[in-house]
């Protein structure tokens, strides 16, 4: 008989990635520097008003860190859309969630089979799975968010739709906000705006499962106090004139006033990003109206019970001052 040949298990060596980190030095990697924090950037009208059809990102990707594309947050991605009249553009992000701000302009998208028709003014808000056509009657600006980088980071993409397409009109944004502008209440609360929401999102108060949209008032001569909270704010400055600001710091005195503010001043159709965890104040120095429309990733937050917002006390009024917003 022929000797029987004898043959070694292979073993997989499974450790080459393995890492290790002592705790108390690695344990807050935003904190030591290792991670960098949202920069306080700006996006002026300037930047996306040159384009006649196309997509303008706020991209902030590389101070992030982020190689795997745009980004306006870890999470978000916030861009301007330009249409020039008679031209379309084409959209479909791999995403759960897209929100569209019209800021001028009319015309179409199509999506569904079905054709949606929006006008200066109007947001409207896309599901997963919903590649549309944009197409302009007149000179369009569109402020576009979506949740594109989130599903970047985690290696995923959509599998089912979490609401339903929907528009929200002009008309019946300003008329809430003229209802709640209006109210016995207003000049006692932190702020005069209106929450965009979808029925599915009841519980969360929120436009879509991960974003949170806004539409503010902020009166002349107004001062919204200073609030912070853990989601993070890309905002979009509506009508203004010079005068009207944002504050932004890291903390705040006994007061409840911010230390060491950063200004940010406010340009009509611009952006800037409010970086979570941060205390800030909007300020209306102009003599008229103003408003603000903040984007913010509060959806995911708020499911998460992560948003932790916060305001900072009443401030003490003397005889004739005005009440703050």
């Amino acid at each position: 008989m022929e000797p029987t040949l004898l043959t070694g298990a292979a073993t997989e060596d499974w450790t080459g990635d393995a890492r290790y980190f002592e705790y108390s030095r690695a344990a807050d990697p935003i904190g030591s520097g290792h991670i960098s924090a949202l920069p306080m950037a700006r996006l002026a009208a300037a930047e996306h008003q040159r384009v006649a059809t196309g997509v303008v990102p706020f991209d902030v990707s590389t101070q992030l860190g982020i190689t795997t594309g745009p980004a306006t947050s870890p999470a978000l991605l916030a861009s301007f859309i330009r249409i020039a009249p008679g031209d379309s553009l084409d959209t479909a992000p791999v995403a759960t969630s897209e929100l569209y701000r019209v800021i001028a302009g009319s015309g179409t998208t199509l999506v569904d089979g079905r054709e949606l028709h929006w006008s200066a003014g109007d947001f409207f808000v896309l599901p997963a799975g919903c590649p549309a056509t944009h197409r302009a009657t007149s000179d369009t600006t569109m402020y576009w968010v979506t949740d594109e980088p989130l599903l970047r980071h985690l290696g995923v993409v959509p599998t089912e739709r979490r609401f339903a397409i929907t528009h929200f009109s002009a008309a019946q944004v300003e008329a809430e906000l003229s209802a709640i502008e209006s109210s016995p209440r207003a000049t006692d609360r932190n702020r005069l705006a209106v929450l965009l929401n979808t029925a599915p999102n009841e519980l969360t108060r929120t436009v879509t499962h991960v974003l949170w949209a806004m539409y503010g008032l902020l009166p002349a001569d107004a001062v919204q106090r200073p609030h912070r909270h853990q989601s993070v704010a890309l905002d979009l400055v509506g009508d203004c004139r010079p005068g009207c600001y944002t504050l932004v710091g890291r903390s705040i005195d006994e007061r409840g006033e911010i230390i060491d503010p950063v200004r940010v001043d406010w340009e009509p159709d611009s952006a800037f990003i409010t970086p979570p965890g941060l205390w800030h104040a909007h300020h209306n120095e102009s003599g008229a109206p103003a408003h603000i429309i903040p984007i913010q990733d509060a959806g995911l937050h708020t499911h998460l019970r992560s948003l932790d917002i916060r305001f900072a006390p009443p401030r003490r009024r003397a005889e004739g001052d005005q009440p703050p917003i």
